[in-house]
């Protein structure tokens, strides 16, 4: 269930209710009873994963693993390729 924020138009009291989503908005201010209560547009809530991790990979298989793995070199093999790239001959600058 959502919570949602109201605000009195007459005495400008805000304020959060948790409701369920088929609930008519509320109309009464509970502060100053009037009939001038207004539900917000809220920005919503953001979304919690608790626990150890929640990554894309977690629920692959085992064939789209090694599948990937091959595809992707390791940090390790890009880092060799780069320093081999980056290396040139005396020779090869001067031209």
């Amino acid at each position: 269930m959502p919570t949602y924020e109201y605000q009195c138009a007459a005495c400008g009291h805000a304020f959060e209710e948790f409701q369920s989503i088929t609930a008519k908005p509320l109309r009464l201010c509970p502060k100053c009873g009037r009939r001038k209560l207004k539900r917000l547009i809220g920005s919503g809530a953001g979304v919690i994963f608790k626990g150890s991790g929640f990554y894309q990979t977690d629920y692959r298989s085992e064939s789209y693993r090694k599948d990937a793995e091959k595809e992707n070199p390791t940090s390790q093999e890009k880092s060799k390729a780069s320093k081999k790239g980056s290396q040139k001959s005396p020779t090869e600058g001067a031209s």
